[in-house]
Formats: structure tokens, C-alpha cells, sequence
């Protein structure tokens, strides 16, 4: 992970930069893995309340590495598929062998921060483009910078999207508007983004714009915190019944514990919330 994304955690709020830089921070496979090694070192590390993920450099992601169509265009398609034994590694479909729960690597590396038990805040500047866009997608909240280019771009290449972008569309955008994206993979720039539902906040400074949401959100009860991403998380699938069931199941689970009473009492004192 060392050579493809920094971490580093101050007062709850975790600092994960995609940093190759040289390359606009391209996917090849060591990026992938650099990206769901990410997510097991956040998920792990209980001090982490909210997570802010940008790219150094001209760009947050410029998407798939130039190196990896060239291998796909000799019939090399390695570096998308997931790894697998010997009894599979040269059978057809690898791509379908599902590898981290639900998904495949690719596919895991966006929805990642969607599993993630605590928000995940994308800063983008530049571009973010293909599998770029797709790993910003996965983010709760997107800060985008005026002229961030945004594409869906597989088609440009033969392609379909396919990690994870799918099924992170369509709760942003209207179908026919992802269609037509989908379709023609044309270039769309954070201001029409935002009009479209792909982009939360159009910012001057947006890593800032970023920081800042992130450490009032690190300010919050951390225990409401995560069960309000599970819920919205669930919320997109779940029937009325099921849904209104896990609204009182969470609730329950959070009120009157001490972090709970904790903030309670800090806002009632006007203090800042201590909580455990």
C-alpha cells in the first residue's frame, strides 16, 4: 500500500490520499490492492470516525492505467480480473468469481467505502474519470473543484462499467441521464454533476470544504454516526416494513448509552461532547 495510498489519522478523522501522482493516480492492480488494503486499516482502527479520501496531484483518478488496455488489447485482461488458484486462473469469466463478499476485486475497490462503517467524504479535483469516478461513488459525500472532469468512460474503450458504478448510479441520477452517460461516456464537468446528483458541493478549496464537514461530523455521536450509515446504507433496499424496523432496532441499540447521555449533556452544557 506504501507506494499507492498514504494514511494518517488525527482526532478521529483518517486522511487517505491515493498517491500516484505521476500516473493522475491511474488503477493497475497495485492500486486496487493498495485501495481495499486501505479499507481493512480504516475498518479496523477504532479511532477512526470519518475518512476523507482525495488524490495528489493534477488529478483525484484519471481511472484505469493506459498500460492496462494495452494488455487488454493483446487478450491480457490480468489486471481487472480477480486473483485465483491454478483450478481457475485461465477458465473463462473470471470477472464473475466473486472475492471479497458481494463483489470482485475491481468492483471492491469502490465499494469499499460504501462497507466502510463510518462516513467516507471524496474530495475530487482534475478529473475523475471511468473506474475513478466509480471509486468516488462509493464515498457518502463527494466535494467536487470547479471544471472537475467526470466521465463514464469504459465505452470509450468497448467496455461496460463495472466496478460497482452500476449500482451506485442509480441512487444518484435519474435513469435516462445514466443511460445517456453510460451510452456516449461523453465528459461532464462538477458544475453539471452537481445539477445531476453525481456531485454534493461544488468547492474552490474542496479537500478543505472536505476536512472541515469531516471533523464536525468526528464531533457527533460516533455510535449515531455509523448506525445512521447503516441505515441509509440499508435504506436503498430494504421494503417500508423492513426499513421502518431497523430505524426503532438501531435506535434502541443507541439510546441511553453513555455516548448517547454524553451528548445530551454536552449540548445542554454547552461544551464539547467527550465521548468514548
Amino acid at each position: 500500500m506504501k507506494d499507492r495510498i498514504s494514511i494518517s489519522v488525527e482526532d478521529g478523522v483518517a486522511d487517505v490520499r491515493l498517491i500516484r501522482s505521476d500516473k493522475m493516480n491511474a488503477l493497475d492492480s497495485a492500486m486496487f490492492d493498495a485501495i481495499i488494503e486501505a479499507g481493512d486499516v480504516l475498518r479496523a482502527d477504532p479511532a477512526v470516525r470519518v475518512v476523507v479520501l482525495s488524490g495528489e496531484g493534477r488529478a483525484f483518478c484519471a481511472g484505469l492505467d493506459m498500460g492496462s488496455f494495452a494488455q487488454m488489447a493483446q487478450g491480457d485482461t490480468a489486471v481487472t480480473e480477480p486473483a485465483g488458484d491454478a483450478s481457475t486462473s485461465s477458465s473463462a469469466g473470471r470477472l464473475a468469481q466473486r472475492t471479497h463478499g458481494i463483489a470482485n476485486k475491481p468492483q471492491y475497490a469502490a465499494w469499499v467505502w460504501r462497507e466502510l462503517p463510518v462516513p467516507v467524504i471524496a474530495s475530487l479535483h482534475g478529473v475523475a474519470l471511468g473506474g475513478g469516478l466509480q471509486v468516488c461513488l462509493g464515498a457518502d459525500i463527494r466535494y467536487a473543484a470547479p471544471g472537475t472532469k467526470m466521465s463514464i468512460m469504459e465505452i470509450k474503450w468497448g467496455l461496460v462499467p463495472d466496478m460497482a458504478g452500476t449500482q451506485l448510479m442509480r441512487h444518484l441520477a435519474r435513469d435516462d441521464v445514466i443511460r445517456e452517460l453510460t451510452y456516449t461516456g461523453r465528459i461532464f464537468e462538477a458544475e453539471e454533476a452537481q445539477q445531476l446528483g453525481f456531485v454534493t458541493r461544488v468547492c474552490d478549496d474542496p479537500l478543505s470544504a472536505a476536512f472541515e464537514t469531516a471533523r464536525y461530523i468526528a464531533s457527533r455521536n460516533p455510535d449515531a454516526i455509523r448506525a445512521d450509515k447503516t441505515l441509509l446504507n440499508e435504506s436503498l433496499y430494504l421494503d417500508a416494513a423492513r426499513g421502518l424496523l431497523l430505524e426503532s432496532e438501531l435506535q434502541d441499540a443507541i439510546i441511553g448509552r453513555p455516548n448517547q447521555v454524553e451528548a445530551v449533556m454536552a449540548e445542554m452544557e454547552g461544551r464539547p461532547a467527550k465521548f468514548r
